[in-house]
């Protein structure tokens, strides 16, 4: 995968989780969760999720939220092309996302205040502004711990790494990260479940064994620990993963057929797209699939019409399709979301656009959300929404919402303080009839 860095010096390497057990030899980059199911309402559609980073603030205006009439100076460069709803044009470089919006729901007018990459990318990959003194936890450790999956399968995992902390919750909830992309049509392995280098069960046992002493030995020094209680569950979900069949399984997309695969494209993150359709379908809980190259601050028209929209087009396609085809849509939730959008007014010193977190685009589909339909509205330079507009708290609430996880439920942090899982934000009625 290619190495992308933020202006302000974030760069996908930054957001790997740690988690490597090197005494043991095991390189699940994952602590498991164990816990009981918490407040989920059973009648919720969704049982799993998908949530897609697009890291680097993708630009509104050049993609879901386009203004052919504003003046030059807002407009850009691309033409629009009319979807599958009436009325409704988004970029010229999107023609077959275009073909399948009545999948999935478009929210323009998304707005909050955090222009910075890594403060943006907090909030909305947990829902709630950020602050210095308290790690909210992701998307994806909310939805471990009131979700557990099936033994055999981390129920968190990252494709190649994410974003998402499991902040106070503690590193149990922590997710698997693959460290790699794949490739369409190859066999992918993932570092600790197809067990590289000639280590065979045997040695895995062995290991466990080892691992298990080390545990007891800790544990009689420090009883309370989050971090060794969460090394103890990591020992034996990894166990469990790295010898299951039906996680190798999972993780291998050179088992889908060619004309089920090309759907997706040829790059990376259409490849991601497909391995995280796999990883549903086994039954893993919660994928985050991070992507790239958004910041484009210069040069942005050519970067996004021949790298970076050819790709969404066809990895987002292929995914709504995909899900759909084999009967996962309306079990399955997907998120995309940038950190920001970017600047209405176009950069000419640089031909870009800079970070705008004022005015942004997000999609929901799956997960008994209301497809086919656009909520929200900018002004008619995209700067601003028109009335009140949404906040990724908002969004976060109605996420949780479609999980059937009630997003005012408290947790407590490791010093007993209660902290509700979404603060501020109101589920968007709008969404689900």
């Amino acid at each position: 995968m290619a190495f992308f860095r933020t202006c302000d010096g974030i760069g996908r390497r930054d957001f790997l989780q740690a988690g490597v057990v090197a005494g043991a030899g095991l390189n699940l980059a994952s602590f498991a969760q164990l816990a009981a199911a918490g407040s989920v309402d059973s009648g919720a559609k969704a049982r799993s999720a998908i949530f897609i980073n697009l890291n680097g603030g993708p630009s509104h205006l050049d993609t879901f939220d386009p203004k052919p009439d504003a003046p030059s100076e807002y407009r850009g460069e691309f033409d629009t092309i009319q979807t599958c709803l009436p009325g409704v044009a988004i970029s010229e470089h999107l023609p077959r996302i275009a073909t399948c919006m009545d999948k999935f729901t478009l929210l323009r007018g998304v707005s909050h205040s955090v222009a910075a990459h890594e403060l943006g990318t907090k909030y909305v990959n947990t829902g709630n502004r950020p602050l210095p003194s308290l790690e909210f936890p992701g998307y994806g450790a909310v939805v471990s711990k009131e979700r557990p999956g099936i033994p055999e399968l981390p129920p968190f995992v990252a494709i190649p790494n994410s974003a998402q902390r499991p902040g106070y919750l503690g590193v149990r909830y922590a997710p698997m990260n693959t460290t790699s992309t794949p490739v369409i049509g190859t066999p992918f392995r993932v570092r600790g479940i197809s067990m590289s280098g000639g280590l065979t069960i045997d040695d895995v046992e062995r290991r466990r064994n080892l691992l298990s002493r080390l545990d007891r030995t800790f544990s009689d020094v420090e009883q309370n620990s989050q971090l060794l209680e969460g090394m103890g569950e990591f020992g034996k979900q990894a166990h469990t993963v790295i010898t299951s069949e039906k996680a190798k399984d999972a993780f291998d997309i050179g088992k889908e057929s060619p004309e089920f695969s090309k759907q997706f494209g040829s790059s990376s993150l259409g490849a991601s797209c497909l391995l995280a359709l796999r990883l549903v379908e086994a039954g893993v809980r919660f994928i985050t699939v991070s992507n790239g190259g958004w910041d484009t601050h210069r040069d942005n028209w050519n970067v996004l019409k021949t790298r970076q929209l050819p790709a969404l087009d066809d990895a987002l396609a292929g995914l709504f399709t995909g899900l759909a085809a084999r009967g996962l849509l309306e079990s399955t939730i997907v998120y995309v979301t940038g950190e920001f959008g970017r600047t209405p007014k176009i950069n000419t010193e640089r031909v870009g656009r800079d970070h705008y977190p004022r005015n942004m685009f997000m999609l929901l589909g799956g997960g008994g959300v209301k497809g086919g339909q656009v909520l929200g509205e900018s002004d008619e330079t995209g700067s601003m929404p028109r009335g009140d507009g949404f906040s990724p708290d908002d969004v976060a609430a109605s996420f949780y919402h479609a999980l059937g996880i009630d997003h005012t439920q408290e947790y407590h942090t490791t010093t007993g303080r209660p902290v509700m899982i979404v603060r501020n934000g109101h589920v968007i009625p709008e969404l689900f009839t």
